[in-house]
């Protein structure tokens, strides 16, 4: 399956957003939140995401067609990294640590604003260094 990867890159905007205003307020709720929304990318495809989907409904329509496709499969694994920072800091917010919430949350943070802002996606980054490294598995 490929992606336009206009689409994560919106995505992370708008996790950019959803995160900084977690750090701001230490709302496990919203933290959440934020992973239901990287684990329905990563268990139902980046086009059933609730991120996806906005950018579909009402950003793609006014752009014109994507220069080039990329592989789901990196930007997927990237979520599930996504969902495993977000639920560390639900633990730690909804525990009462609140140290472990607001750094597993400004982790997740920085690799969502890189991605917003430069395009570098370090979770699809891993993927394929993890690919690499794996005997027997060509990259993609």
């Amino acid at each position: 399956m490929q992606v336009d990867p206009r689409g994560q890159r919106f995505a992370a905007v708008l996790t950019s957003i959803v995160l900084i205003v977690v750090l701001v307020t230490s709302s496990w709720l919203l933290l959440a939140v934020q992973a239901v929304v990287f684990l329905v990318g990563v268990l139902f495809g980046l086009r059933s995401a609730p991120y996806g989907l906005i950018y579909r409904a009402l950003v793609r329509p006014r752009l014109g067609p994507p220069a080039e496709l990329e592989p789901e499969a990196p930007p997927r694994f990237a979520q599930g990294v996504g969902a495993v920072f977000a639920l560390a800091g639900v633990v730690g917010y909804a525990l009462g640590i609140p140290a472990l919430g607001m750094i597993a949350t400004a982790f997740a943070l920085v690799a969502a604003f890189l991605n917003a802002a430069f395009g570098l996606c370090l979770g699809c980054e891993a993927y394929l260094l993890i690919r690499r490294l794996t005997p027997g598995r060509a990259t993609s």
